[in-house]
Order: C-alpha cells, then structure tokens, then sequence
C-alpha cells in the first residue's frame, strides 16, 4: 500500500490568529517533514472564503512552490474543484506542475460540495455535476490530442488548427488522474472515464466495500481509448488518522479534536453528498468510541495497523490518504505522522511498492 496526507490548509482559529495567514507556513511545514519521513503524496484541497474550513484558493500555485522544496513526494490535488475551474487552465497546469516536479504531480479532481464556495462565484451549485461531466472528457481530450474544439452548454473552446495545448506533461499520456466520488453516479463516472477512485473520510468501513465493489465492476465500461491514465484502478480512501504510543493517549489527544471537527460537518458548512454524510454514514455514531470502530484511525501503533488491515481487506484500497483537524498543535500532529511513518507505514511496504507511474 502506498500513503500520503491530506492537507486542507484548514486554519487554527485558536492559535492562526485572523487573518490566518499563519497556516500556510505550518501546513508547509508539515508537507516537507512528510517528505522526509518517506510519506507517498502530499494532497492539497482546493477551499475559498471560509476561516472554519481551507484556505487555499489555487492548489497549482502553492504546488508550484511544494516543487522546489520537496524531493521525493508527489504532490496531488484533492482536489481541484472542476466546476468552478477552466477545463483549458486545469490541463496547462497540471502539465506545467509535472514538469516542475519532475514527473511527480497527480491531479484530482472533484464536483465540490460547499455551497457557499459556488455562490461567491456564481456558479450554480445544483449544475456542479453536469458542468464537470462536460469537462471532464475536455480534459482528456486535451492531454492525449493536445487540441479541441468544443461548443457545449458549459464551456466554448477553439484550440486547433496551429495551436495547441503546452506545455506537454512529463508523464504519459497524462498525470495519473483521479475523481472523488461517494454517489452511485460520481463513481460510475470514474470508472466509466477510467480515472481513479478517492473516497470520503466519513464513510464507514461496510459502505466503503460497498462503493469499491460498484466501482471495479464498472472498470470493464472503461472504453479501450481511455485505459491508458495510470491511475485507472486506483482506490485512494481518505482516513482521519491519529497515532499515539497508546490507545488511551491517542484518544486523550484528539477526542475534542475529532468530535469539533465532526461538529462542523454535520452543519450548515457543508452541501451535497458530505454535507449529508452523517445522516447517511455515520448516523447517530457521533461519540468518540463509535467513530474509531469504522470510520477513523485513532490508537496506538499496532490498533492502526490492524484497522489499516482490516479497510485494506474490506475494500481493496491500493492507498489510504491520511487526515487530521489542526487542534492537535503541530508537535502533536508531527508525532503522530512520525509514528505512522515509522511504526504502521512499514508493515504494508515491499521491496517494489506499486506507484501510479504511466
């Protein structure tokens, strides 16, 4: 199995005092002491206009600056946000960053579901799904033709003739490209484009086999054209993760964190399928006992190894993308990636770990 971390830049408003220009400098941080720490990805979430959740309005920029600073890791988007992006922009740049990464950019992408997010731009979010099913085979027209021209409902785009799309990535045909899902149509969708597959860090363990299960079967639908994106396959299951000496230390260490955390989710903050994921997941399972049976990754070394055992066997996961809130404090959110890093990472490694490389 293959690991990497989630970085939402979600600010400490306890500690990031207003504006919270601070966290860029901690998440930052933490980015490169996971690439020291042999750590696979470096996820970064695209989030707009919000002190209580990300604050990261261009994951190509500040991955532009993880580049030149990193050696090793690959640095992942999870995700860009499609609907409120341009289909041309999003494959010039992605391009651009695996040139400037030498090779080691994966692009994610997502329908998004903040609704606020879509206001203060003004796109309608009830349209996210249609406007990304409009673009997404814009994009891989893009990477494999290098050209397109397309009138839709959603998008006008004239690249032909003379011109055509540059820079040309370093990885063929494309970056690994993968598509978050968690509804029978966001799943069917990647399988059907041949992208690869990131889940929600709320969802239990039997409703994650579940949606593996729907997404291999439908790996067959994937035409011949579109096998080519090294990612096909690829099941990438987003866990919120805290690894302490002990059990009991873990949980005296992140409880408050975990259930705040759980606390904002299952507001008003959210929209769409996340926004829903408690009445449809995680149910009335709000206490911290309940969550760590199949939903987070809390507890001593070897309790994470077996519940990494247990999710790898449930659903097949070829990664598992770790998660943490920032009230931790970031000695404490350190000590724990180190002990992943160094006590759970090395019981799912072999000599020759399957990477997505074309």
């Amino acid at each position: 199995m293959e690991f990497g971390i989630l970085f939402t830049s979600h600010s400490n408003v306890d500690t990031e005092p207003y504006p919270h220009r601070d966290v860029h400098a901690r998440v930052t941080r933490e980015i490169l002491r996971a690439d020291e720490l042999g750590f696979d990805y470096a996820w970064l979430a695209e989030h707009h206009f919000s002190s209580e959740y990300g604050i990261m309005p261009d994951v190509f920029v500040y991955a532009g600056y993880l580049a030149a600073l990193t050696r090793r890791i690959k640095i992942g988007t999870a995700v860009v946000t499609l609907p409120l992006a341009n289909p041309v922009r999003v494959a010039e740049n992605a391009a651009f960053l695996d040139i400037l990464s030498a090779g080691r950019f994966v692009l994610g992408l997502g329908s998004g579901y903040r609704k606020y997010e879509f206001d203060g731009f003004g796109i309608d979010f009830d349209a996210r799904r249609d406007i990304q099913e409009e673009a997404l085979p814009l994009l891989l027209e893009l990477f494999h033709d290098k050209r397109t021209s397309h009138h839709g409902k959603h998008f006008r785009f004239d690249v032909d003739g003379a011109y055509e799309l540059f820079p040309h990535a370093v990885q063929e045909p494309h970056p690994p490209i993968l598509l978050a899902g968690a509804t029978e149509r966001s799943i069917g969708v990647a399988a059907k484009m041949g992208f690869g597959l990131m889940l929600s860090s709320w969802t239990p363990f039997a409703e994650l086999a579940r949606q593996t299960a729907k997404y291999r079967a439908r790996l067959e639908e994937t035409p011949a054209t579109r096998r080519a994106n090294p990612a096909r396959g690829h099941v990438d299951i987003a866990r919120l993760v805290y690894v302490a000496e002990t059990d009991a230390k873990a949980r005296r260490d992140s409880e408050a964190g975990i259930l705040r955390h759980l606390q904002h989710f299952s507001s008003g903050h959210t929209s769409g399928y996340l926004g829903t994921v408690q009445e449809k997941t995680v149910g009335d399972r709000t206490g911290y006992d309940a969550l760590a049976h199949d939903i987070i990754l809390h507890g001593s070394p070897a309790t994470v190894v077996e519940k990494v055992e247990r999710l790898r066997d449930m659903t097949g996961a070829t990664s598992v993308m770790l998660h943490y809130p920032p009230w931790y404090g970031i000695e404490k959110a350190l000590a724990s990636l180190e002990l992943f890093a160094t006590e759970v990472a090395p019981k799912f490694r072999t000599d020759a770990p399957k990477r997505m490389r074309a």
